[in-house]
């Protein structure tokens, strides 16, 4: 009808080549060795929850439990994030939840940088598949690589920023709000920030 449709550059360059599916992805993370860590997982952990879910959420590494369970905040902290979603009044059910390196480093150890290079490509065809309306970086880890950023999170939670073309807020992780209680009130203000976001997007 000669109307133009804008779309993502990154869903453009997808559309390019053959359609991404789930499928292609999941078996694609699963036999995946292009890091060291292929060598130590029990298991890839592909990420879960709603596939066309409005809310991304996207973590550091896998933990122990993470792997075990094969999803994203099953640790310790588990029951604070499904908190923090219910004051959001979501759930696990209704937004994607994934980690920005996709295997369990030995000993629960940061992610090296080869590690994070390696699932770089995932994650933006995770993005590209759920097409979300928002992004949010739980933990430092998270945030530094996706904004290419080694500011304090104190500060990049102060902006709203981009990736991928998606408006990107940062989190506090729940694990360190269990240490540092007095920091739950600023989490409470950035969870509200994403929902008024959210809100002028819809």
């Amino acid at each position: 009808m000669g109307i133009d449709v804008w779309l993502p550059r990154y869903v453009e360059e997808s559309a390019t080549e053959t359609a991404d599916t789930w499928q292609s992805l999941h078996a694609e993370m699963s036999a995946c060795q292009q890091c060291e860590l292929a060598a130590t997982r029990q298991q890839v952990v592909l990420g879960s929850g709603n596939q066309e879910a409005d809310f991304f959420w996207v973590t550091e590494a896998p933990s122990m439990e993470d792997e075990q369970q094969g999803e994203a905040f099953s640790d310790h902290s588990a029951e604070l994030f499904t908190e923090m979603l219910r004051a959001m009044n979501l759930n696990r059910s209704e937004v994607f939840m994934t980690h920005i390196v996709k295997c369990r480093p030995p000993e629960d150890r940061k992610p090296r940088v080869k590690e994070l290079a390696s699932c770089e490509d995932f994650l933006l065809r995770q993005i590209a598949l759920v097409q979300p309306k928002i992004m949010i970086a739980v933990g430092g880890i998270a945030a530094h690589k996706l904004l290419a950023s080694k500011a304090p999170l104190a500060e990049l939670r102060e902006t709203t920023h981009e990736f991928a073309g998606i408006p990107l807020l940062t989190l506090y992780h729940p694990a360190y709000l269990l240490r540092s209680l007095t920091e739950k009130s600023k989490a409470w203000q950035d969870m509200q920030k994403a929902l008024t976001l959210f809100e002028q997007i819809k």
